[in-house]
C-alpha cells in the first residue's frame, strides 16, 4: 500500500516530467484537437468549457503550469477572464496565451493588454504554439 508521502511524492514527480496546459474553449473540437497534439508532445492536459469553471478550478491547487484560453467565449469572454485568473494570488506568475480566430490587426494589441503572455491565432500552427510552450 503506498502510503500519503509516497504518493504525494509520485505525484510530485509525475508533474516534473510532464509539464501541464489547462485549456479554456467553448468548443469541445478544438479542446479535443489541442489535448491530442499537445499530449503527442508530452504534455498533460486538463480543459474546461467556460472561464468561469476555469476560475473555481484555477482556485484549487491543482497542477496547471500553463493556460490557453479562447477569447471569444460566451458568458465570460478570454477579455475578462485573464485579469481574474491573473488576479488569483497563486496564479498571478502561470502563462497565460490567448487562442484566437480573430486575427484582426490589433487583436494580438488587445489580447496582451488583457494581460495575456502570448497569442496565437486559429488555425493553430503547432510549431509556434510549442515554441510559445517552450518557455515554460
Amino acid at each position: 500500500m503506498i502510503d500519503s508521502l509516497t504518493h504525494a511524492l509520485l505525484k510530485e514527480a509525475t508533474s516534473m516530467s510532464k509539464k501541464r496546459i489547462l485549456i479554456i474553449d467553448d468548443d469541445a473540437r478544438n479542446i479535443f484537437a489541442l489535448t491530442a497534439t499537445l499530449r503527442a508532445k508530452s504534455f498533460d492536459c486538463i480543459s474546461r468549457q467556460d472561464a468561469q469553471e476555469a476560475l473555481e478550478l484555477l482556485q484549487t491547487d491543482e497542477v496547471v503550469d500553463a493556460i490557453l484560453i479562447d477569447m471569444m467565449m460566451p458568458d465570460m469572454d478570454g477579455y475578462e477572464a485573464i485579469p481574474r485568473i491573473k488576479g488569483i494570488e497563486k496564479r498571478k506568475d502561470t502563462p497565460v496565451f490567448s487562442v484566437t480566430a480573430q486575427a484582426m490587426v490589433g487583436d494580438r494589441e488587445k489580447c496582451l493588454r488583457a494581460g495575456a503572455d502570448g497569442y496565437i491565432s486559429k488555425p493553430i500552427d503547432v510549431d509556434k504554439l510549442l515554441e510559445m510552450l517552450a518557455s515554460i
